[in-house]
């Protein structure tokens, strides 16, 4: 067989294994996504959709081209592969410009075209001011959780995003540390949060739900645990949640005196709770610690065992957790999940 035929084989099969391996990764990825709730094939957001339909702009192109590409391949490869009679070299062919002039012009014109529409979307998503009438919030990245805070509302949540249905939402994203990523697939495109710099994006839930983010930047150990949850409810839901996250928190007596215990070991040092300690403010605010459904940014339910867990040695549900093991004994595990239980 002839070299060049060779090579071509070669080049078929290789190209023809990635192709199909990058269709089998796809698919498996596309299935996890769909379950995880992560499907960016199915908006619930104006300001998704158009990322979803230049994603597939791109992605037709790109296989109206590999088709034309590959299928001239494997035609060239049967049409003029060695039939074993030969006796002289076909006719050599040395530059057609016909075809030199084609194979650069019109990619010229796909890139410049792709290159337009990338742009008018981008700066069609792009919002430096809220809309009249949206729901501003500042959330800030941390090593690894996400700190909501709805300024005009008077309120400061972590792990879980509330939002109302239908409502415009602009969101003022920051660093404490490292770079993180706030990305919602099914909400808005991802936004870098960076350090000593503030970024916006905005969404807009058109159905009632849970939706599910990542922080999509490398940044520690458990960047993989830093989970986002966007909540969307009706109006009234949103009001009555608003309303319960404004009280400060309640005073209920517990028979193992756990209030007493959080005042009087570090945890005021790195936690607010409304009505009791505001000295903290570098781990979660605790107010209504109970009305959220995890912990640890999405990684544990938020449940009594969950709880002990974590206080007892949070590198048991993250590893490499700034928060410290504090070698508390049962008896103070146990008083402090019973108070912490009673922040709802």
């Amino acid at each position: 067989m002839p070299v060049l035929v060779l090579r071509a084989t070669n080049y078929l099969r290789k190209h023809t294994v990635l192709v199909l391996s990058f269709l089998f990764v796809t698919s498996n990825s596309l299935a996890i996504s769909a379950s995880q709730n992560l499907n960016i094939f199915d908006p619930v957001s104006p300001a998704a959709t158009p990322i979803r339909d230049l994603f597939m702009l791109v992605f037709g192109v790109i296989g109206i081209i590999f088709v034309v590409t590959e299928g001239a391949l494997i035609w060239s490869i049967l049409r003029y592969r060695a039939k074993g009679d030969e006796t002289t070299e076909p006719p050599q062919i040395y530059g057609s410009n016909p075809i030199e002039l084609a194979w650069t012009v019109i990619p010229i014109i796909i890139v410049f075209t792709l290159f337009l529409v990338t742009t008018r979307t981008i700066y069609s998503l792009d919002m430096e001011e809220a809309p009249e009438g949206a729901l501003r919030v500042k959330v800030t990245g941390h090593q690894w959780w996400w700190e909501f805070e709805y300024e005009d509302l008077g309120i400061t949540t972590a792990g879980e995003l509330h939002v109302p249905k239908g409502v415009p939402v602009f969101v003022e994203l920051r660093s404490a540390d490292v770079i993180h990523s706030f990305w919602v697939p099914r909400l808005a495109g991802k936004i870098d949060c960076i350090p000593n710099r503030e970024n916006h994006l905005w969404f807009q839930a058109d159905e009632i739900g849970t939706w599910y983010g990542q922080c999509a930047e490398f940044c520690g150990t458990q960047h993989a645990k830093m989970l986002i949850r966007v909540i969307s409810e009706d109006k009234q839901d949103f009001d009555a949640w608003v309303a319960d996250q404004q009280q400060k928190a309640f005073e209920t007596p517990t028979k193992l005196n756990g209030k007493e215990t959080f005042l009087t070991l570090a945890c005021v040092n790195c936690h607010n709770i409304k009505g009791l300690s505001m000295e903290g403010g570098f781990g979660p605010d605790l107010t209504h610690l109970m009305s959220r459904e995890t912990i640890a940014s999405g990684a544990a339910p938020n449940t009594a065992s969950s709880l002990r867990s974590w206080l007892a040695n949070p590198s048991n549900i993250k590893e490499g957790a700034l928060m410290p093991n504090m070698m508390l004994t049962d008896t103070q595990l146990d008083a402090l999940v019973e108070y912490l239980q009673t922040l709802k």
